[in-house]
């Protein structure tokens, strides 16, 4: 199923959630530290990238990757899938994956267009980062050090 945003289209799947993919980015193998990005609502709010998986795209991993490059504008390689996360307020559906960062690019779309920031965090400063505007991404992180994460 399609729905058509102002820019772009969303996809849901079929009990009526609508499909996201987002990365949790590291900057190494240890993943002691992690990026997160202003949010495009409010400027001061820390958020994990991610966002709607479009028509023609073929699976999670691959609107993740996009998502990153657009908000953060970072490549990497992707790792292992950390999990479905179901938002029932929002009606969302989020595969999350862990992206290992490679390259960090000065400009990218977002911070041209919206001015988007993004910043390295440690484990501990993330978490209290989205405990106060986005707790269930918490839990991104919280899987991320867990054994209970999904390998790709």
């Amino acid at each position: 199923m399609v729905k058509e945003k102002s820019s772009n289209s969303r996809t849901f799947d079929d009990d009526g959630f609508r499909r996201r993919a987002a990365c949790v980015c590291v900057r190494s193998e240890d993943e002691s530290e992690v990026l997160l990005v202003s949010s495009s609502k409010h400027p001061d709010w820390w958020i994990i990238p991610g966002g709607g998986v479009e028509p023609d795209e073929k699976c999670g991993a691959e609107t993740a990757v996009r998502e990153v490059l657009e908000e953060a504008g970072v490549i990497g390689r992707l790792g292992r899938c950390l999990g479905v996360f179901e938002n029932e307020e929002h009606k969302h559906r989020t595969e999350v994956y862990v992206l290992i960062v490679t390259q960090e690019l000065e400009e990218w779309d977002d911070s041209k267009t919206i001015g988007r920031k993004r910043q390295w965090f440690s484990i501990e400063e993330a978490l209290e980062k989205l405990e106060i505007h986005k707790p269930l991404q918490k839990n991104w992180i919280i899987c991320m050090h867990s054994k209970n994460a999904v390998t790709t």
